[in-house]
């Protein structure tokens, strides 16, 4: 990463763009509706999981931060203990990504029903009602935690200009593979970049990755 550039947000671009973001908006509507519809067996079937195993919430909802830095309620289906912020803390030494965020491979926190879920990114699957509400888009930044931005740089707030995605240039390529600052290399990349065709790309790439799991964890 110390060999690249660190390229910056065009805002202007983005100001300007007036098409792409009408045309986004509709599709991740239509889209995310779509997917809620055609995956609710999917969604039953992993919610029967999660309950059985030791009775919990299905659902895990986090604040996390969208576009401008605005809160938001973001969903997923859990994959750890119920507890598992708690335990977090205990943890913190042993992170494995260097830079704002936190990732373990072998987090103890995750039940067994969640390893099976992470693995195909099937817990990401309740962002799909985010996108709906517009909190989130298919295709863009990962939404961070409020604790993550409080240790941003104003360079790395620039992946907050957009509205987060449920996946991004980072996560259909080089994922977990990466520390932070390639995570927002890639970002602003996309940000100066993105336009229909990018984001059908990113797509197509996640749909597979989630046939044939990467790095994930």
């Amino acid at each position: 990463m110390a060999t690249k550039t660190k390229p910056y947000v065009n805002q202007q671009r983005v100001k300007k763009q007036l098409f792409y973001p009408v045309f986004k908006r509709n599709f991740d509507m239509i889209a995310s509706l779509l997917a809620l519809l055609l995956l609710s067996p999917l969604f039953l079937v992993i919610a029967v999981r999660i309950k059985l195993e030791d009775g919990g919430p299905v659902i895990y909802s986090q604040t996390r931060l969208g576009k401008n830095e605005k809160p938001f309620k973001m969903y997923k289906f859990r994959s750890m203990v119920q507890n598992a912020d708690q335990i977090k803390q205990q943890l913190l030494d042993q992170n494995e990504v260097e830079g704002a965020m936190f990732k373990m491979k072998e987090d103890p926190r995750v039940t067994k029903t969640g390893k099976w879920i992470r693995k195909y990114s099937l817990d990401e699957l309740p962002q799909l009602v985010n996108v709906l509400l517009g909190d989130m888009s298919l295709v863009g930044p990962r939404p961070p935690l409020p604790s993550e931005v409080a240790e941003y740089t104003d360079y790395d707030k620039q992946r907050l200009l957009v509205t987060p995605g449920c996946t991004g240039l980072w996560q259909a390529t080089i994922r977990n593979d990466s520390n932070f600052d390639e995570m927002v290399y890639l970002d602003i990349r996309y940000i100066n970049k993105m336009n229909i065709w990018i984001d059908f790309y990113i797509i197509l790439k996640t749909v597979w990755i989630m046939i044939k799991p990467n790095s994930a964890f």
